[in-house]
């Protein structure tokens, strides 16, 4: 038992260890703002959902690497940006251009917005209507009950 949980703990302190801060000198503090920036602007590509600043995985530490190169070798943020782009695509980028390629991400959102609400609204006329229809199916003494009813709830109020 006690081998198990020696094993345990030891794999454990591995994964951690794997999990490494990056740690870049740099040459002023505008180039590590710079830095800092980049890694929240980029998209890690295995992630999907994460930038590559707040990605462990180690695709996004090679990103980090990359920028930090290109940082070093005093690349301006637009083609360190182009750079990442060319390699991956405008998925890359948290922000990607309006194209052809990236349109449904920019007004896809609104366009199932709308419709959802257009859904809404057909479902809403529909229970109205059948709501409408069921009042006017009703005889005539259930019709003047219904009134009398109504009547009395509004002078009760």
């Amino acid at each position: 038992m006690m081998r198990f949980l020696l094993v345990a703990v030891f794999t454990l302190l591995a994964w951690f260890a794997q999990a490494a801060v990056d740690t870049f000198e740099f040459d002023s503090e505008e180039q590590r703002q710079r830095y800092y920036q980049l890694g929240q602007e980029l998209r890690c590509p295995m992630c999907q959902n994460q930038n590559i600043a707040d990605s462990d995985a180690p695709i996004a530490a090679d990103l980090r690497r990359e920028v930090y190169r290109l940082l070093q070798e005093d690349k301006s943020d637009s083609e360190i940006t182009d750079y990442m782009v060319q390699r991956y695509g405008d998925f890359v980028r948290y922000r990607p251009p309006l194209n052809a390629q990236t349109l449904v991400l920019w007004i896809g959102p609104g366009v199932l917005l709308l419709a959802g609400f257009a859904i809404l609204g057909v479902m809403v006329r529909r229970r109205r209507k059948a709501l409408a229809g069921e009042v006017h199916d009703l005889s005539d003494d259930d019709q003047q009950r219904l009134q009398s009813l109504l009547k009395k709830r509004a002078s009760d109020d």
